[in-house]
Order: structure tokens, then sequence, then C-alpha cells
């Protein structure tokens, strides 16, 4: 099993960023039963483009 730990780190986002990632999650909210939170997003998205 992995456990990964979490650290808070403050970035800033550009608005056109922060309103694609917001699109992303009303996605992924209508897609799924569970909650999406916006650090969920931003960090899949991430673990996708950076490898």
């Amino acid at each position: 099993m992995v456990v990964l730990m979490a650290k808070r780190v403050t970035v800033v986002l550009d608005d056109d960023l922060i309103k694609k990632l917001h699109e992303k999650q009303a996605k992924q909210i209508k897609e799924s039963v569970m909650s999406v939170s916006f650090s969920n997003v931003i960090n899949q998205t991430l673990r996708k483009h950076i490898k």
C-alpha cells in the first residue's frame, strides 16, 4: 500500500488556467456520484502532464 503525504503549497495561477480547471472539475462532478475537490483536479492534471 502506498501512502501519499500531502503538503499545502501556495501558487498563483492565471485566470484562464483557473477557468479551465474549474470547467474540468464541473465535468468530473457531473460524471461522478462523489465530490471532486479543486485540489484533486489540479493533482490529476499535473500527474497526467508531468512524467
